[in-house]
């Protein structure tokens, strides 16, 4: 079946790239990432058909708009993956190690080397600034969200958006496609647009696409037009964004039965003593009160779900001054926190001696934290790549507004 006749809940054959439009004017490039996942169809369509939608005239349009399906031969089958997440296999050490292979690659390997180069050749032929979203759908009913890499450069960005926003994904998603990207130091952001088949999933993300390309100056509109437009796409969001955290992951360990219980839904508040799922033959009950974040109701997976918890914006302020004033580089001076590699950004903390230092503080930081090993935590900063030079002339980091960003 074809991008053009496919539904939200059938397999999709399409091309790596969806579409590639060249404006006018000067302009940034704005890449777009749908099907990472090969059962996540509204991205691919939404891109499909807002592509076309501007191919009609590139008069409005400054620089370049790339749209990239991802798992190709997962689409066309319609599943997550075929013997792995594509999803989780963005690291470094095992791309060098997928490029030395001489044609024994996996379904997803090969996927991903193929996406690489694609990546890498608009990185070197496309102009500043970069922008990079993943559109995706989630097994569970929700509402649309932001995730992204905690840097105060894609939280500002993703502030001008007036949706719930995620923060602190990448410490449980090792390998993920935007955690790649963001360690780079461009602005890299992932957008849930609804449930797998959910019809509305696709209108979602068009008007998602849509206010994308206002917010980055892709499409120039006058400054009249651009609060009808929020209004027309986000009626209901007058009082957002509002600012995640995740704090406790349930993941699901290889040949493990796991089996999420009905009719939980994203962002759901659970009273103390709810059955939650089973594993492994035991119910799973919540302790006390929380706040389920992304449910799964899927046969592929290994994350069964998460606890999320609102943000205060004081911390989020108190966050935000402590990474102007680069108050971490005083942490070395600490017994048990040392360098691990200082032009990076890395640190080792010894757990034993430094038992104190808490994840949390580190995150507020500006580091995403990894176990090492049983004594050593490494901490890496977020912020010391972040490329904030490319994008100071654009008009949303320019913009005065104060905020927790």
């Amino acid at each position: 079946m074809s991008i053009l006749q496919a539904s939200v809940k059938e397999p999709v054959c399409a091309q790596r790239l969806i579409g590639h439009v060249i404006g006018k004017g000067k302009g940034p490039t704005l890449v777009f990432f749908a099907g990472i996942h090969g059962n996540e169809h509204a991205g691919v369509l939404a891109l499909n058909s807002v592509l076309k939608e501007l191919e009609r005239d590139r008069s409005l349009i400054k620089g370049e708009i790339y749209a990239i399906a991802g798992n190709l031969k997962a689409l066309a089958k319609n599943v997550r993956f075929q013997t792995e997440d594509l999803n989780r296999i963005w690291i470094p050490k095992r791309i060098e190690e997928i490029q030395s292979k001489n044609g024994e690659c996996g379904p997803e390997e090969e996927e991903l080397l193929q996406l690489n180069n694609l990546l890498l050749n608009i990185l070197a032929n496309g102009k500043p600034p970069f922008y990079f979203i993943d559109l995706h759908t989630t097994s569970s009913d929700t509402i649309p969200f932001v995730v992204l890499n905690d840097s105060l450069l894609n939280r500002k960005f993703a502030s001008n958006y007036p949706l719930p926003i995620i923060l602190g994904i990448e410490e449980y998603l090792e390998g993920a496609l935007l955690s790649y990207i963001n360690d780079m130091g461009y602005v890299s952001l992932g957008y849930e647009s609804g449930q797998h088949d959910d019809p509305k999933a696709v209108e979602n993300c068009k008007n998602f696409i849509r206010y994308t390309l206002c917010l980055t100056e892709t499409v120039d509109l006058k400054e009249h037009q651009k609060p009808v437009l929020m209004n027309k796409n986000y009626p209901a969001y007058n009082s957002l964004p509002i600012f995640y955290e995740i704090y406790y992951q349930h993941l699901i360990e290889s040949k493990s039965e796991f089996r999420m219980l009905p009719g939980f839904v994203n962002f759901q508040h659970i009273p103390k003593g709810t059955s939650i799922a089973y594993y492994n033959g035991t119910v799973n009950e919540t302790l006390r009160k929380r706040q389920i974040f992304m449910p799964l109701y899927q046969d592929q997976g290994s994350e069964g779900f998460y606890f999320i918890r609102s943000i205060p914006k004081v911390l989020l302020w108190f966050s935000k001054g402590l990474r102007r004033f680069k108050i971490d580089h005083l942490l070395v001076q600490l017994p048990g926190i040392t360098w691990k590699s200082k032009e990076k950004g890395n640190m080792m903390v010894n757990q034993k001696i430094a038992r104190f230092m808490a994840k949390s503080f580190f995150h507020l930081l500006g580091y995403r934290a990894r176990q090492y090993d049983r004594r050593y935590m490494v901490i890496k900063s977020r912020e010391i790549v972040s490329k904030r030079e490319d994008y100071a002339e654009t008009k949303w980091f320019k913009n005065k507004k104060r905020g927790p960003h």
